[in-house]
C-alpha cells in the first residue's frame, strides 16, 4: 500500500499512515476512559481507588489497562511506596499535563454543543 506523506512529516509521525507510530498513540489516548483519567488527574496526585471512584463506571481491568498505557507512553508516572499493603499514586506527567489541556478544549466543546448534538440525534432516531 501506498500512502502520500505530508510534506515535512516523518513516516513514524504521519496519523493517515496505518503503520505510523502517531495513529498508535492517538488510538491510545483517544478513547473514553484515556480522556476521563487525564481529566480526573488533572487537579491533583491520585491512588488508584480515588481514581476508580472518580471515574463512574470503569472497571478495574479498564482502569489498570487504560493506566499501564498512559504510563507506558509517558503521559502519568505511578509511583509506589513502600508500605504495607503497599500504597500507589500516579500523577500527570509533563507531556500528560499538556494533552490535559486539550482534554479540557474537549470537554468544553462537548458542554457548548450538547443541546444541537442532543437534538440530532432524536430528530435520526425514527
Amino acid at each position: 500500500m501506498v500512502t502520500k506523506q505530508l510534506n515535512g512529516i516523518a513516516p513514524d509521525e504521519d496519523l493517515r499512515r496505518a503503520d505510523s507510530l502517531a495513529r498508535e498513540i492517538f488510538s491510545d489516548v483517544a478513547n473514553k476512559w484515556a480522556l476521563l483519567i487525564i481529566e480526573a488527574l488533572s487537579d491533583r496526585t491520585m491512588r488508584f481507588s480515588e481514581l476508580r471512584d472518580e471515574v463512574e463506571g470503569i472497571s478495574h481491568k479498564m482502569l489498570t489497562q487504560n493506566l499501564r498505557m498512559l504510563e507506558r507512553n509517558g503521559l502519568a508516572e505511578r509511583k509506589v511506596y513502600p508500605t504495607v499493603p503497599p500504597r500507589v499514586e500516579y500523577t500527570l506527567t509533563e507531556p500528560g499535563r499538556a494533552l490535559q489541556a486539550t482534554v479540557d478544549l474537549i470537554c468544553g466543546w462537548t458542554h457548548q454543543h450538547f443541546g444541537h448534538i442532543e437534538a440530532a440525534r432524536r430528530r435520526f432516531e425514527p
